[in-house]
């Protein structure tokens, strides 16, 4: 990791004597850079790929002793991904001013369960899954109440559901044809040890979304999205179990409105470097608006094994991933292995 600390301005210029309080800070570089091998049944194409990130983060501390970080995140070839600012008010809990980098609202409990390395979803095969995402890949704000027995409480307000990255002194659509207004997420997490160690792993979890739609004109209602997890670690093993849901207010003929989702996954940690685990995720759709009889599959079913090895900066990853029914097709069955070596700095 790169640390660059802000120096005395009599360092760069003798008429000036010193930066003033209110510009003290630190500002830390981190990144790391991703090398895939992607053997993949359903391509032939290239299978290497590589993918960076580097992430800047300033930190600062007010004379009350509330403390803000400012986080910018750049994603893969130096491309600009989201900003988001951290403020810690001690006892009153913590504001988050996000652009939309997935780290607020339901999205943070889309899938909990415990896994070697990638959920079994993301590690090459989606499928085509729907998982829920609320305000959190959106403009947002958050507020995180001070954790309390072991329970940690979060709501998310969105202006607009859809729009990302709003410069200042501006303001920000998701489009010309946008549908969506705005967005409340409410999260929980409990770890109910009541003191005990048998009970330390123990997690819950629980969000809920309502994302508010105005197009009566194509019968689109208002957004749900909920989602309930499980998991518990004893030892070198933890297991998770979750469930979720969505409704995306579609009520039109022909089209289904609501997916239900399932998942499964169980890791050990063999030791402080290894790392061995097996997932599973369902995505099933209902709702189905036409009385004519519906056709093909109705349900997308994921499994993966994977392995991870640590040394250092360095990992080494793999996953063996297996789909049935991708993208919701009977003919379309895919297997993958994916490598990956990561670097971090």
């Amino acid at each position: 990791m790169n640390k660059l600390t802000k120096v005395g301005c009599s360092a760069l210029c003798g008429s000036l004597a010193a930066i003033s309080a209110a510009n003290a800070g630190d500002l830390t570089v981190t990144g790391g850079a991703d090398l895939t091998y992607f053997s993949n049944s359903g391509s032939n194409g290239n299978p290497i790929g590589m993918a960076s990130a580097v992430t800047f983060a300033g930190t600062g501390e007010l004379d009350n002793g509330w403390t803000y970080t400012m986080t910018i995140a750049e994603g893969d070839g130096v491309a600009y991904s989201a900003s988001n600012l951290d403020i810690s008010m001690g006892g009153l809990g913590k504001f988050n001013i996000n652009q939309g980098n997935s780290g607020n609202g339901i999205v943070i409990y889309d899938n909990v369960l415990p896994t070697a390395w990638e959920e079994a979803h993301g590690a090459g095969l989606s499928g085509g899954v729907k998982t829920v995402a609320g305000v959190g890949t959106s403009d947002n704000i958050a507020y995180r109440l001070p954790k309390f027995l072991g329970t940690e409480i979060q709501v998310a307000y969105s202006f607009d559901v859809g729009s990302t990255d709003t410069a200042d002194k501006a303001t920000g659509t998701a489009g010309a044809n946008n549908t969506t207004n705005r967005g409340y997420d409410a999260t929980i997490k409990i770890n109910p040890s009541l003191g005990t160690e048998i009970l330390s792993g123990l997690n819950l979890y629980a969000g809920a979304s309502v994302i508010e739609v105005y197009d009566n004109e194509n019968q689109l209602e208002d957004k749900y999205e909920g989602v309930g997890a499980v998991t518990y670690a004893l030892g070198p093993v933890e297991i998770g179990w979750m469930v979720s849901g969505t409704y995306d207010g579609t009520e039109a003929a022909s089209t289904y409105h609501t997916y239900k989702n399932t998942g499964f996954g169980i890791a050990f940690n063999v030791n402080d470097d290894l790392s061995v685990s097996y997932g599973e995720y369902h995505s099933r759709k209902a709702g189905y608006e036409s009385d004519m009889a519906q056709t093909g599959p109705r349900k997308v079913e994921i499994n993966s094994w994977q392995a991870a090895y640590t040394m250092g900066g360095a990992s080494f990853r793999v996953a063996d991933v297996k789909a049935d029914d991708v993208l919701w097709s009977s003919t379309n069955d895919q297997s993958a292995t994916v490598v990956s070596l990561s670097l971090a700095f």
